[in-house]
C-alpha cells in the first residue's frame, strides 16, 4: 500500500504543516469607516511573531485599544488619526482622495472599508502619483501604477523595520528560529538526497534523477 509523500501531507494542511496564526496578535486592519473620525495615543510598540515589521498598540479616546501598523519614526506617546479628511502627517489614516501627490502611504485599502490589503511589509512604501476624478493612482513597492477608488484609506508614511534583510544571519541557528515561527519547509534539501517517502526523486543505491 502506498504512502504520502511529505509534499502531499503538507498539502492537506495537517496540524503539523498548518500556519500557526494562534500566536499572531492582530490583523491590523483600519478602524471605523470613512465617515467617521477616530483619535488615539501611541502607548506601546510590540513584536508581532506573524509579520516582521512592529506593530503599535494604540489606546483610542473612548478607551479601547487597537493594535496598527508601524511607520518610520512614530513613538510612545505620537497621536494617530483615523478619517477621511486630517492633518497630512506620519501614522495618520486618510481616504487617497485627500492625500497630496507625492505622499508616502502604506496600508492601502483595496475597496472603501475593508481595513487595508497593500503595502503592508516591513520597510515598503507606495506613492501617490496621480488623481483623475474618483481614482487615485499609486505607484506600488512592485514599481507598478495601481489605480484605487478615492475612498479607499491608506496609512501615511513607510512601513518601520526597513533594512533588516542588511543584516546577515551568520549562524543556521539564528535563521533556525525565524523559519520556526511559521510554517515554512526549512532548511530544504534536494529531492535527489531524500528517502523514498519524502521525494518522487528520492530513494535508490545512488542518486539519480527520475521516478523508479
Amino acid at each position: 500500500m502506498g504512502h504520502r509523500i511529505t509534499t502531499q501531507a503538507r498539502g492537506r494542511g495537517g496540524p503539523t504543516y498548518r500556519s500557526p496564526s494562534h500566536r499572531f496578535k492582530a490583523e491590523l486592519k483600519h478602524i471605523g469607516d470613512d465617515t467617521q473620525k477616530i483619535t488615539g495615543s501611541v502607548i506601546d510598540i510590540e513584536h508581532d511573531p506573524a509579520r516582521n515589521a512592529p506593530i503599535a498598540l494604540v489606546k483610542l479616546e473612548d478607551g479601547e485599544k487597537v493594535y496598527m501598523l508601524v511607520t518610520e519614526g512614530l513613538g510612545i506617546g505620537d497621536s494617530v488619526f483615523w478619517g477621511a479628511v486630517g492633518e497630512v502627517r506620519n501614522g495618520n489614516t486618510l481616504t487617497l482622495g485627500n492625500i497630496p501627490t507625492g505622499t508616502y502611504i502604506c496600508n492601502i485599502e483595496a475597496r472603501p472599508n475593508d481595513g487595508g490589503k497593500f503595502v503592508r511589509a516591513s520597510g515598503v512604501q507606495a506613492v501617490v502619483v496621480d488623481k483623475i476624478e474618483d481614482r487615485v493612482g499609486v505607484r506600488m513597492p512592485s514599481g507598478k501604477t495601481k489605480w484605487f477608488n478615492a475612498r479607499c484609506r491608506a496609512t501615511i508614511g513607510i512601513v518601520a523595520g526597513g533594512g533588516r534583510v542588511e543584516k546577515p544571519f551568520v549562524k543556521a541557528g539564528n535563521k533556525y528560529h525565524k523559519m520556526h515561527n511559521t510554517a515554512a519547509n526549512w532548511p530544504r534539501v534536494r529531492g535527489v538526497a531524500m528517502n523514498v517517502i519524502d521525494h518522487p526523486f528520492g530513494g535508490g543505491g545512488h542518486q539519480h534523477h527520475g521516478r523508479p
